[in-house]
């Protein structure tokens, strides 16, 4: 299949772009194609000293191993302070320039390019670059990715499309990410005779996948603004399910992988000695523990380290009560990155798995 140029684009934040990205990027190259990758626009940026790029970009350029060259793979960032200084000095900025310059080298050197919008199709605008803007500069047809749903997904759908129509950029496709196991049928059936309507494929609905959303220890740590007391090097076990420290048991371990147990020091000894012994009871060998978060005033109990060394557990201490701790967990937004491998692979089973490709013209 010989393809030019596809933007991904998506109705929000959050909803699965760069899932759905690395997910193309994957099945478009095992299919025969040479492959470049662009973040035209970014947000979040990382600052490696002489390189600051964005993170997606980073993220990629380790995936698809190339050299990750900043002016190519990320020419424009909007961080901090970028709008108001546009809005201010406008004549400063070329930032449309610095995209074309990117676009220019990466089709000389590629059969296909896969661009990587930024949150809603909007975001941009401040500085004339909304996803539509960039699209239409491209001259690439937009893939767009939903969240799963019928109702609230079509309408944003639709408010999402009408900037690209606006703009006269064609949509070739739409994914259904992070639907329901039980709705896939109800979905695919509703989306289907939807999208039918507007004449806009359907490329694949993507089932929600647990393993996409949970977070790893270094995300939770930096949540809670918290200190890592005991084991620093784990601080990439990823978490599935959270459990209080005084909660143990009465909930009696209803899983016993990937637990981070949020527990004040003063419960932390007995709370392990009821993990230890449920786990026992279950015939489990290994603890069930990918981290501990200590809360409140910290008095690490010195019977514990032997296990939790042994174990591998990453501890961290948080001033937060455990309430608070688990709140600010909770709305942790899980993003792929360069210490989360399993997801990448994850991420390309699902798009290749579930979305085809081949009607894409």
């Amino acid at each position: 299949m010989k393809l030019d140029k596809l933007y991904i684009a998506a109705t929000s934040q959050h909803v699965g772009k760069t899932t759905s990205t690395l997910g193309l990027v994957y099945a478009l190259r095992k299919m025969g194609n040479d492959v470049g990758y662009c973040k035209p626009v970014g947000q979040e940026f990382v600052d490696l000293g002489s390189l600051r790029a964005d993170k997606d970009a980073l993220l990629f350029s380790t995936f698809m191993d190339f050299q990750l060259d900043a002016s190519v793979h990320s020419p424009v960032i909007l961080g901090q302070g970028a709008t108001s200084n546009f809005l201010e000095h406008p004549d400063r900025y070329n930032y449309a320039g610095d995209i074309r310059h990117a676009s220019g080298i990466l089709e000389a050197n590629h059969e296909t390019i896969v661009y990587e919008g930024t949150g809603h199709p909007g975001v941009g605008s401040v500085v004339n670059l909304s996803n539509a803007d960039v699209a239409k500069m491209l001259g690439a047809k937009v893939i767009m990715v939903v969240k799963g749903g019928i109702g609230n997904t079509i309408d944003r759908l639709q408010m999402s499309l009408s900037l690209f129509r606006e703009k006269n950029v064609p949509v070739v496709g739409v994914i259904v990410n992070k639907v329901r196991p039980d709705k896939m049928e109800k979905v695919h059936y509703y989306l289907s005779k939807y999208l039918k309507s507007i004449n806009i494929p359907l490329l694949g609905l993507i089932p929600f996948d647990q393993t996409l959303s949970n977070p790893m220890m270094n995300s939770i740590k930096e949540a809670i603004n918290g200190t890592v007391i005991m084991n620093a090097e784990y601080l990439d076990n990823q978490v599935e399910e959270i459990i209080a420290g005084s909660l143990v048991d009465r909930q009696e371990l209803k899983y016993f992988k990937n637990l981070l147990l949020v527990v004040s020091s003063n419960r932390l000894e007995e709370a392990i000695r009821k993990i230890k012994f449920f786990a026992y009871r279950a015939g489990v060998e290994e603890s069930p523990l990918s981290g501990i978060i200590l809360t409140n005033e910290m008095e690490h109990p010195k019977w514990c380290d032997e296990y939790i060394r042994m174990n591998k557990i990453p501890l961290v201490h948080t001033k937060l009560d455990t309430f608070g701790s688990v709140v600010k967990i909770s709305r942790i937004e899980v993003k792929i990155n360069t210490r989360t491998p399993w997801k990448v692979k994850r991420a390309c089973e699902l798009i290749e798995q579930n979305v085809n490709l081949d009607l894409i013209c």
